[in-house]
Formats: C-alpha cells, structure tokens, sequence
C-alpha cells in the first residue's frame, strides 16, 4: 500500500509540476513580445497566423519562445525534485520528457525554422531537467 501511495503522490507532483511549468511557458510566450516586439504586420494570436508570419520572424523572435519552453521545464523539474526528493531522479526526467514531447507535437503543428526546432528539442527539455538535478537534488548521506 506504501508504494502506490508513493506513485500516486509522484504522479500528483508531476502533474503539479507540469501545470505550474506549463503556466510559465504561456506566460512568456504570452509576454515575450514586450520584451522583443513582433516583426510588423504579424499576427501570432492564431496558429494560421503565426504559420503566415514565419518568414517574417529573425533569430530573436525565437529568444523567448525558447526561454518559455526552457524555464518552464525547468521550474516543473525543480517543484518534482523538491517536493518528491527520493524519486527526484525519474520524476524529474519525466516531466523533461512530457515537455519535450510538447515541443515535437509544438514543431508538428507550427512550422519552425530547422535550426530552431534542433535548439529547442536539444536543449530545452531534457538538459533542463539535468540542471534542476544538478542544482536542487540533495542525496541523503
């Protein structure tokens, strides 16, 4: 009864996890045009938009997505490693793995441009989670 105790509380953390990383990805992909502003004559409030305008967009109109999928990875794998540290290790790769296959349903749905599209399924997801390992995880002695 313990160990189904334990899963379920580690699929309640991920899904609290994810949900919290999840926010935080729609936020900057929401915000993220105050800080870097749109090629004029865009519109991303739709995905047909967003595919008419993708030729318009430069290499720093993908800063912030990027940084949304990356800081919302990694702030779900820090909530798992904190609130569930003896199964960190797994839950943390799996909340990596659940964005990453975000990120290919993402680049299925909304053409990208190739090099993005291998920056962000490279280093966005699973690295992220290895960092908030690296950081945050604290093995008992």
């Amino acid at each position: 009864m313990e160990k189904i105790i334990i899963i379920l509380k580690g699929l309640l953390v991920v899904c609290v996890g994810l949900f919290i990383g999840g926010e935080l990805n729609m936020f900057i992909v929401e915000n993220g045009h105050k800080l870097i502003s749109n090629p004029p004559g865009t519109d991303f409030t739709t995905a047909e938009g967003l595919k008419k305008s993708m030729h318009l967009m430069q290499p720093k109109h993908f800063i912030m997505p990027f940084l949304a999928h990356a800081l919302g990875t990694l702030l779900a794998a820090i909530i798992v490693v904190k609130l569930m540290p003896a199964q960190s290790k797994y839950l943390a790769y799996l909340v990596g793995l659940v964005f990453f296959i975000g990120g290919v349903m993402m680049i299925s749905m909304v053409p990208s441009p190739l090099w993005f599209s291998i920056v962000d399924l490279v280093f966005a997801y699973i690295p992220m989670s290895f960092i908030a390992l690296k950081l945050f995880y604290k093995p008992k002695k």
